[in-house]
């Protein structure tokens, strides 16, 4: 089986971390290492790869990295036979790799994955699961990844990525703290600015949302979200896991907990502004720009997404 890392420099990381895993690397000749400084250098880095015949991708960034190296390998194809990916907690948000159950340590993660692969065991860490098709007609671009937020959350991951220094990990408690408490100021008291509400039409398999103002959209394929967050509650069986509050949703400040728990009560309803669907596909019609997985793709107006779940991957925990 032939083993890669790609490895994302700007990712958060230390200078002792960074010798540790050298050190880890060259005791393991076979493993192919590519560092990348940017994102304009990955489609020439992961072309490199498929030409090698990876068969296990280990990724060591973070949400960022990831959504960028999914969307060149399933967008251009470079690779004859999907590699198995395995993303580390190597960056300044993890959230996929935490929810897949990776090492803290990313340097543990591979010396574990490589012994895996040198036991036979890498079946036992195998996790398959949808990615997020994005679609926008508007920009003409298709992106995939494991989580989508419009308006407020992509704001307040905006404002995340201002108030954490680049080139530091931290983890998802730093930025995951701003925007839960950045969410619970819109239920009780956001008007305007980055708490402001968004207009949109959201379409769910075809059947309109209620309400046309949101404080809340987002989408997701993952189990859980930042500090174990999971503000999903739909029951069907589509890959969409999908969620909005509108802004004049009924008793949001009692409701929102139990929400983002994934409980929510009797009064959390569609009539009541709450929707929570497993949908194949999501529509979306709005100008507050989006983020996913934390990459941020500010606002355009009369902006057009379609959101699906049309393919899955093989992952590895690292």
């Amino acid at each position: 089986m032939q083993v890669a890392l790609l490895n994302n420099l700007r990712a958060g990381r230390s200078k002792r971390q960074v010798a540790r895993m050298l050190a880890l690397l060259s005791d393991h000749p076979d493993t192919l290492h590519v560092e990348t400084g940017s994102t304009g250098v990955l489609p020439e880095a992961i072309a490199d790869l498929a030409r090698n015949r990876v068969d296990l991708l280990i990724i060591n960034g973070g949400d960022g990295t990831l959504q960028h190296a999914l969307t060149e390998i399933l967008e251009r194809r470079p690779f004859d036979r999907l590699p198995l990916i395995a993303p580390l907690r190597g960056g300044r948000t993890n959230m996929t790799a935490l929810d897949f159950g990776a090492r803290r340590d990313p340097v543990r993660g591979v010396a574990d994955l490589l012994q895996a692969v040198q036991q036979g065991t890498l079946a036992e860490r195998l996790v398959k699961r949808p990615l997020l098709r994005v679609e926008s007609r508007t920009r003409r671009d298709v992106q995939y990844g494991m989580f989508f937020g419009a308006g407020m959350i992509r704001r307040a991951i905006g404002l995340t990525h201002r108030s954490f220094p680049s080139g530091l990990n931290h983890g998802v408690f730093g930025p995951g703290l701003v925007t839960a408490g950045l969410a619970l100021r819109a239920v009780f008291q956001g008007r305007d600015g980055i708490l402001a509400p968004d207009k949109a039409q959201v379409y769910l398999d075809g059947k309109m949302v209620p309400h046309g103002e949101f404080m809340l959209l987002i989408a997701s394929s993952l189990d859980r979200l930042f500090m174990r967050m999971n503000p999903f509650w739909g029951k069907e069986s589509g890959g969409v896991r999908f969620t909005s509050i509108a802004h004049k949703a009924a008793r949001k400040a009692t409701s929102f907990p139990a929400i983002m728990a994934g409980r929510p009560g009797r009064g959390v309803t569609p009539e009541a502004g709450y929707t929570s669907r497993n949908v194949e596909q999501a529509e979306l019609y709005f100008d507050c720009g989006y983020t996913i997985d934390g990459e941020i793709f500010g606002a355009v107006s009369d902006e057009s997404v379609t959101l699906s779940a049309d393919r899955r991957i093989t992952f590895v925990r690292a």
